[in-house]
């Protein structure tokens, strides 16, 4: 079974930044599909960018396009998320996804329910 374990979270000032990591472990695939979703109080989960192993696509919300980096180091199995000049409404847990075993559409990329493995989540919070 697959486990993800996120860190780096914590509070910073708008403009600021974070980098937050995923370690995976318990799983061989070759083909996997990986992500970080965040979810605000009293708002939905979304996805915030992922990353496929089969064609090296990466994609990223629109809101983070330009300011967020997904990136990956496959020695330590660690997928992370270089969050730069960070905004109050980026605020909320942030959660590692992934989904083994099987592909997703790029179209669902940011569809929470095409992931079967859940991180517990690393909390941000960017205050003005």
């Amino acid at each position: 079974q697959v486990q993800l374990v996120e860190s780096g979270g914590g509070s910073v000032q708008a403009g600021g930044s974070l980098r937050l990591s995923c370690a995976a472990s318990g799983h061989n695939y070759k083909d996997y599909c990986m992500a970080w979703f965040r979810q605000a109080p009293g708002k939905e989960r979304e996805g915030v960018a992922a990353m496929y192993s089969y064609g090296g696509s990466t994609y990223y919300t629109a809101t983070a396009k330009g300011r967020f980096t997904i990136s990956q180091d496959n020695a330590k199995n660690t997928l992370y998320l270089q969050m730069d000049s960070l905004k109050p409404e980026d605020t909320g847990m942030y959660y590692c996804a992934a989904r083994v075993g099987a592909g997703i559409l790029v179209r669902d990329w940011d569809a929470s329910r095409r992931y079967n493995y859940w991180g517990q989540g690393t909390q941000v919070t960017v205050s003005s």
